[in-house]
């Protein structure tokens, strides 16, 4: 198997070791037991063949939840087996997983508990990076941050992660982690044009301070910010499907309107929109890496040709941000 890794960009997790390829592939949506096993083959062969060394899981992603670690787990047996070192494997816990008071949240049983069935599922010893999926107010963060400290200490996890957590929670998880000398290099949290959240909830800001890494999911908005929304709201879209992450109401006329404007500068930029949104999250080199969804290996090519992208201007930068906000 021949790996282009020259065509791909590596960005330093932070102020860590560890390097994490531009664009990552995520399994929240198309690798569960709903989806053909050929396609998730196929997807994740195109990605590792073009330089995307890091796939990202969790525990609950499905359906069911856990169908995706065990299908990348029979993957990664049949066909990529000989090439673990040259991967970044991820999950998490912190959702629903099973029933009872033990399968959610951020106690030390149900994270423990749940990474032994993650490693059984994907039929690994460890995984590079184990990540507690949301803050949970009800545990005790010393709690919480232990549990991930003992998952490196055993060997079952080589980096900690948090994902979904705002600035000032993370600073104090950072500093629990830092005291105990244990590896927390990785931020997982929404971020896109049209989402601002880790602007406004100072966890950009306390990731760079920190020397942590991020790593952006939902970099296209649920789609939005590709040309699937140029025209309207098509009838097999997401947005009219029963989603509970984008409906048809929030594609309002404004909003299309802000998509097609943002095309435009895309256009003028020679690339299309999505290309120039995955750019956008990487701007300025707080982000690590764009964590893409796929439902078909060419989706996965066309998000590729972001690297090939030009930098962007200071006006197009502000022009963005007077129509997103």
């Amino acid at each position: 198997m021949q790996i282009q890794y020259d065509t791909m960009r590596y960005h330093r997790c932070g102020a860590s070791g560890l390097k994490l390829p531009a664009v990552s592939l995520g399994m929240w949506h198309n690798f569960g037991d709903t989806s053909p096993y050929e396609n998730m083959k196929a997807m994740v062969l195109t990605a590792f063949t073009h330089g995307v060394t890091h796939f990202d899981l969790a525990n609950n992603y499905g359906p069911e939840p856990g169908a995706a670690e065990r299908n990348f787990g029979r993957i990664l047996h049949e066909e990529l087996r000989a090439h673990r070192d040259e991967l970044i494997v991820s999950t998490k816990a912190g959702y629903g997983m099973w029933e009872g008071p033990y399968g959610d949240g951020g106690s030390r049983k149900y994270l423990l508990a749940s990474l032994d069935q993650s490693l059984v599922r994907m039929g690994v010893d460890y995984v590079d990076i184990f990540y507690h999926h949301r803050m949970d107010k009800e545990t005790p963060l010393e709690e919480t941050v232990g549990a991930l400290a003992q998952a490196v200490q055993s060997g079952k996890a080589l980096y900690v992660g948090l994902s979904n957590y705002d600035g000032e929670t993370m600073e104090r998880a950072a500093a629990l982690l830092t005291e105990w000398r244990v590896p927390f290099i990785i931020n997982q949290n929404s971020y896109s044009i049209f989402n601002r959240t880790i602007e406004q909830n100072g966890l950009k800001e306390a990731a760079v301070r920190q020397g942590k890494g991020i790593i952006a999911f939902c970099p296209l908005a649920q789609g939005l910010l590709t040309d699937r929304y140029l025209n309207g709201v098509p009838q097999d879209s997401r947005a009219r499907s029963a989603s509970r992450f984008l409906r048809e109401e929030d594609l309002t006329g404004r909003r299309l309107e802000q998509i097609r404007a943002l095309n435009d500068i895309a256009a003028a930029r020679g690339e299309s929109l999505a290309a120039m949104a995955l750019e956008w999250v990487l701007r300025d080199g707080a982000v690590t890496s764009v964590l893409i969804g796929a439902s078909r290996p060419e989706q996965i090519l066309e998000n590729l040709k972001m690297l090939q992208g030009p930098a962007f201007t200071q006006e197009q930068l502000k022009e963005i941000d007077r129509i997103s906000q």
